[in-house]
């Protein structure tokens, strides 16, 4: 089925190219870079509905628990904004990685086992943020994996917007 599936897709895209290398003779090279840009930019990968789905506790401190799921792929802002959860400020900045306020607090064994370590910029962004530990990181730079399904990570009590 898969196979079918990519032949089909693969179909498509070499008609699309030869209709729009159609169009470019016809209108002149107006339309030219169409022809390249369908040969280069095309992906014939699986869709990303295929993906995973994984779970996350976010626990705010006053101990409420809140569950979402994502997908392998996501990041934790994104399981946050595409659940609407609705922790106060989070995210302000949309994950351009300028504010903390997506800051999270993760248990010391997953912290180890995050498949990246911080880069200078978070490590930056975190020192602006309120109730910083040792296993802190911004939930815009956390990717989900399938090893991380059922995670848990701490809200912290307030947030600092770096940006203000």
């Amino acid at each position: 089925m898969i196979k079918s599936y990519k032949n089909k897709k693969m179909a498509l895209i070499r008609n699309l190219g030869r209709l729009i290398t159609t169009v470019s003779f016809s209108r002149g090279n107006k339309f030219s870079y169409l022809n390249n840009f369908s040969k280069r930019f095309t992906s014939t990968s699986q869709p990303l509905q295929d993906a995973k789905e994984v779970k996350v506790t976010f626990v705010r401190a006053s101990g409420e628990r809140i569950e979402a799921k994502g997908k392998v792929g996501d990041s934790l802002l994104d399981i946050v904004v595409n659940n609407e959860i609705d922790l106060d400020g989070y995210g302000a900045c949309e994950g351009t990685l300028t504010c903390s306020t997506c800051h999270l607090i993760f248990p010391k064994e997953v912290y180890d086992s995050l498949p990246e370590q911080p880069t200078d910029e978070e490590l930056d962004m975190l020192d602006l943020a309120y109730d910083l530990c040792d296993t802190s990181r911004l939930g815009c730079q956390v990717i989900m994996t399938k090893e991380l399904d059922g995670l848990e990570v701490r809200v912290p009590t307030t947030i600092n917007d770096a940006r203000a």
